[in-house]
């Protein structure tokens, strides 16, 4: 599966311990536009991120 991103539709940020983003975003499959969603846990006090 090949994706060709398109735009970010959309973001929301969360304080936790961390900060926790919400991103959704269009990309190409083929021909057709597909919503995703992706979640980032950032703590760069620690040095880590998770998708």
């Amino acid at each position: 599966m090949m994706l060709q991103f398109k735009k970010v539709t959309n973001v929301k940020q969360q304080v936790v311990f961390g900060t926790m983003y919400y991103i959704t975003l269009e990309a190409m499959d083929g021909d057709k536009t597909k919503v995703y969603e992706a979640n980032v846990w950032d703590m760069p006090w620690m040095n880590f991120k998770e998708l």
